[in-house]
């Protein structure tokens, strides 16, 4: 059976990637022509997000990527971003 759930009820909930990371907490919800597009995403002091982006305050994951809702939310591990070495080398300079 299809549960469903008020997007209010999401806001400040805790977001996990499939592979255990604690990732951020859910700041706000985007929608698109009444359906949900994509989920902004706050990174806390303690979250992996925020050790990968340092200054940035979160990133915005596409609903797709959500896996499951209910207390927390798990999104794919495929929702981290990652940076190429020439990237890396670009921020040092």
């Amino acid at each position: 059976m299809l549960k469903t759930k008020k997007i209010s009820d999401s806001i400040d909930m805790r977001v996990f990637t499939d592979v255990g990371e604690y990732f951020g907490d859910v700041e706000e919800c985007i929608l698109t022509l009444n359906k949900i597009s994509g989920w902004r995403v706050k990174a806390t002091r303690t979250s992996t997000l925020s050790k990968l982006l340092g200054g940035a305050k979160g990133v915005i994951v596409p609903h797709q990527l959500v896996k499951a809702m209910g207390d927390v939310m798990i999104i794919s591990k495929a929702a981290i971003p990652s940076y190429t070495e020439e990237e890396k080398q670009d921020e040092t300079i």
